[in-house]
């Protein structure tokens, strides 16, 4: 069982960061020289991936080999806070302001 929940950890931290370079599950397997489906079953978890197609993702992914297999914290805050900005591009100005009460609800709320 301990594999299984290690592949889930680089599934989950493959998805985030495929999806933080806003880069297609296409684009992806094409870089690491694997098919659609078997990056699907990579992000899923439920395929395992050799050390080549590891160090391959990594440098795709532009993260360490450390990170994509849970020896390492996540990336630090400033990449978070990017992450946000871009999720947030193309909202209106009533939106962007709805969001940041949100944003400070969420804050005085963990605050406590």
């Amino acid at each position: 069982m301990p594999d299984r929940t290690e592949r889930q950890v680089l599934g989950q931290r493959i998805r985030e960061a495929r999806n933080y370079l806003e880069m297609s599950q296409e684009e992806v397997a094409a870089a690491i020289g694997v098919s659609r489906q078997a990056m699907i079953a990579i992000e899923a978890g439920t395929r395992g991936v050799d050390a080549l197609e590891l160090k391959r993702l990594a440098k795709t992914l532009n993260r360490s080999v450390q990170y994509l297999s849970g020896e390492e914290e996540a990336p630090p805050a400033d990449e978070k806070v990017a992450m946000l900005a871009r999720a947030a591009e193309g909202l209106t100005d009533s939106d962007l302001s709805e969001l940041q009460r949100f944003a400070a609800y969420l804050k005085a709320r963990s605050d406590r």
